[in-house]
């Protein structure tokens, strides 16, 4: 399943994340594709939020896992970006986050693609500076 969502302002690109958070189930794995820049941070807010975590979300750019267990599922932010050997993701335990009772949402997904479980949603935020500095297309996909 396929779902373009045309985001003219952050806010629009907040809700889009927003909504995903609300419907949100255990166990679901959701990847966040876009260059720097998108508003893959904003997004993830959002989808915090759906999930009535109240805590400030930020990228864990340092960290490669960001979790908060006081929402209404726990969700685990992931952010791959500097990783440089898939390794290091079985050093942190990605397993018992993949295929836990939490939410697990992971930018730059693309750069480990070979351990992600089978059903995941891929949301991708691009830019189109011909619509406009703050337009973004998200584009949801979904294996269900």
């Amino acid at each position: 399943m396929e779902k373009i969502i045309e985001s003219l302002r952050a806010e629009d690109t907040y809700q889009t994340g927003y909504l995903l958070g609300e419907q949100a189930q255990p166990g679901e794995v959701y990847c966040l594709l876009g260059d720097l820049g998108v508003g893959k941070t904003v997004f993830t807010q959002g989808f915090a939020k759906g999930l009535q975590i109240q805590e400030p979300v930020s990228s864990p750019t340092f960290t490669i896992v960001q979790e908060y267990e006081e929402g209404r599922l726990p969700f685990y932010h992931f952010d791959v970006y500097r990783i440089s050997d898939i390794d290091e993701m079985d050093e942190i335990g990605y397993e018992d986050y993949f295929y836990g009772n939490g939410v697990c949402l992971i930018e730059w997904a693309n750069l480990i693609e070979e351990i992600l479980p089978e059903n995941i949603t891929t949301i991708t935020i691009e830019k189109d500076l011909i619509k406009g500095f703050d337009y973004r297309n998200i584009r949801i996909q979904s294996a269900q």
